[in-house]
């Protein structure tokens, strides 16, 4: 595992492209010290993929309301509309896990950012923007996502997905690093596979397509509840 501390503008970027690359194929003001410690405690080797097609996202501290997400699609009156809808199946919030648990968490938020529905959302950035909105990541990684809204237009992999009304459903699982650094009271990792099926509802599908994701977690205090600070997908 590589370094994963990257700085924010391109973990932005990456993170946008990694959304879309998978689906082709198929820090904070308030987090204090626990966000200033995560960037010296980084994983080892083969831990940040760079580059290769990777992924960088972060997530919103505990107390943190905001969440940032990949950036959003154009502001259309038909794009608004469907901002406001929901994913077939539904997506994970906050609230529906046990935010003092960093594997809930974590998995929680890739969920989210990997549930794509073209009924609701104008390109794969959108599923990002919900994540944020919702309140996975901290506020910083937020604003960070904001300042890219322009790579996640829809391309011709979407575009014929929106041809079958296609939606994701995400499976994920734990596939820890030996090299992983151990929990602190404010800092954790943790490292999972993604993998995403598309369903059109007209029957069509396409075959899972996986990422190997990791996921930096933040917090204030050792009784406040994570947030996801970084995302680095390969």
């Amino acid at each position: 595992m590589t370094a994963l501390g990257r700085r924010a503008g391109t973990a932005a970027a990456v993170l946008t492209l990694t959304l879309a690359a998978t689906l082709a194929g198929c820090g904070s003001d308030d987090e204090g010290a626990a966000a200033s410690e995560g960037a010296t405690r980084q994983p080892g080797a083969g831990a940040s993929p760079s580059a290769s097609p990777s992924t960088s996202s972060s997530a919103t501290s505990a107390t943190d309301g905001g969440a940032s997400h990949p950036p959003s699609p154009g502001s259309s009156t038909e794009a608004e509309k469907k901002k406001r809808g929901t994913p077939k199946g539904g997506v994970p919030k906050p609230g529906d896990v046990d935010g003092r648990d960093a594997d809930e968490v974590a998995e929680g938020t890739l969920t989210a950012m990997w549930t794509h529905d073209t009924t609701v959302d104008d390109g794969p950035g959108d599923a990002a923007r919900r994540t944020a909105d919702a309140g996975w990541l901290t506020r910083s990684y937020a604003r960070q996502l904001a300042d890219h809204r322009g790579g996640s237009a829809p391309d011709a992999q979407w575009r014929r997905w929106a041809d079958h009304r296609a939606y994701t459903t995400v499976a994920s699982e734990r596939t820890e690093d030996a090299a992983k650094p151990p929990d602190t009271d404010t800092v954790a990792w943790r490292q999972l596979t993604v993998t995403t099926t598309p369903h059109g509802r007209d029957g069509w599908t396409r075959k899972p397509a996986s990422v190997v994701a990791y996921v930096h977690l933040v917090r204030k205090s050792a009784d406040a509840v994570w947030r996801v600070a970084d995302v680095t997908v390969r």
